[in-house]
C-alpha cells in the first residue's frame, strides 16, 4: 500500500458544526419567524452559487430574507448564522496532532460559502492546521462533484493512492473512493484515529 502522504478534511460536521445546513436553517426560521417553506424554496434556488462563491452573503439575504421588509436587520441574521458554529474539539485534536508532525500535507476539501468560511477559518484557527484549503467558494466546485477532488489531487501534485479523505456524508466519500482516494467516515474521534493508523498515518 502506497503511504499516505496527503489529508483531506472536511470541515462541517467533521471538526466544526455544519455552517448552514438544515438544522442552523431550521433554528433560523424558529428565531426568526420565517415561513420554513418560502424559505427553503429560496434557499435551494440560491445554495449553489452561494457555496460556489458566485452569490455573496449579501446577495444570498437580499434573495432568501430580505426581499421583503422585516422587523429585524442584516446584522442580527448575519450574527445569528455565525453564531451557529461550535467547534468539535476531539476531532480537532487529531487534526492538530498531525498537522504538529510535519509529516502530512493537511488540507480541506469542503462545501461552505465565503464569508462563513472565512469567518470559520478565523474564529477557529484552521490556518494553523492547514496549508490548503479547497473550499467551494474559492474554486467554483462542490461536492459531490468528482472534479473538485481531482482539482485537490492536482493543487497538491499527490497520487490518490497517497491521499485520504475525511467526511462524515457517504455521499461525499464515494466519488473520492472512486478516484482511488481511501477514505474515512467521520464517525467520532476515536474512530478515525483508529482508521487513521490503519492506514498507516502515524501520530508522533
Amino acid at each position: 500500500m502506497a503511504k499516505i502522504s496527503a489529508i483531506f478534511w472536511d470541515v462541517g460536521g467533521v471538526l466544526l458544526s455544519n455552517a448552514w445546513d438544515h438544522n442552523e436553517r431550521r433554528e433560523a426560521v424558529a428565531h426568526f419567524g420565517l415561513d420554513a417553506d418560502d424559505f427553503e424554496q429560496r434557499h435551494r434556488s440560491a445554495v449553489a452559487d452561494f457555496e460556489t462563491g458566485r452569490l455573496g452573503l449579501e446577495q444570498y439575504l437580499n434573495h432568501t430574507i430580505f426581499y421583503r421588509e422585516r422587523q429585524f436587520d442584516r446584522e442580527a441574521f448575519r450574527q445569528f448564522m455565525f453564531s451557529r458554529s461550535k467547534s468539535k474539539p476531539d476531532a480537532l485534536t487529531v487534526a492538530r496532532k498531525l498537522a504538529s508532525s510535519s509529516s502530512y500535507l493537511m488540507s480541506t476539501i469542503n462545501n461552505e460559502s465565503a464569508e462563513l468560511n472565512e469567518y470559520r477559518i478565523r474564529e477557529f484557527q484552521l490556518d494553523e492546521v492547514f496549508d490548503l484549503f479547497v473550499s467551494s467558494c474559492f474554486v467554483g466546485l462542490r461536492k459531490p462533484s468528482p472534479e473538485i477532488y481531482q482539482l485537490a489531487m492536482n493543487l497538491t501534485q499527490r497520487n490518490p493512492k497517497e491521499c485520504c479523505f475525511i467526511d462524515d456524508r457517504p455521499e461525499n466519500l464515494q466519488p473520492a473512493s472512486l478516484l482511488g482516494m481511501h477514505t474515512i467516515r467521520m464517525e467520532g474521534a476515536d474512530k478515525l484515529r483508529n482508521e487513521l493508523m490503519a492506514l498507516g498515518v502515524e501520530f508522533r
